[in-house]
């Protein structure tokens, strides 16, 4: 079985409650990748309310990248970095 995710509606998406936790998961890999090991051992849940690790892939903020020989590993995407953007904007102005 092969799903595929034509569109993704932002909108509708970002009242979504695991917003913050998906903001907090790319927050967690920060701005180098970390190994894919690690980030499901941390961050993958078998509850259907909190599906921090699916959403994150299926809105495009996460990439499993690899260099020849090393293990795979988990990087924050460009379209990540946009959505984290007014996040932190805001913690900037309170700081």
């Amino acid at each position: 079985m092969i799903w595929r995710f034509d569109r993704y509606d932002e909108a509708k998406a970002m009242t979504d409650p695991v917003d913050a936790l998906v903001l907090d998961l790319l927050e967690w890999i920060g701005p180098s990748p970390r190994p894919y090991a690690e980030v499901i051992a941390a961050w993958r849940t078998s509850c259907p309310r909190l599906p921090v690790w699916e959403e994150a892939n299926v809105r495009g903020y996460v990439a499993q990248v690899r260099a020849e020989g090393g293990p795979a590993m988990i990087a924050v995407t460009p379209a990540g970095v946009a959505a984290l953007a007014p996040r932190r904007a805001a913690t900037e102005r309170r700081a």
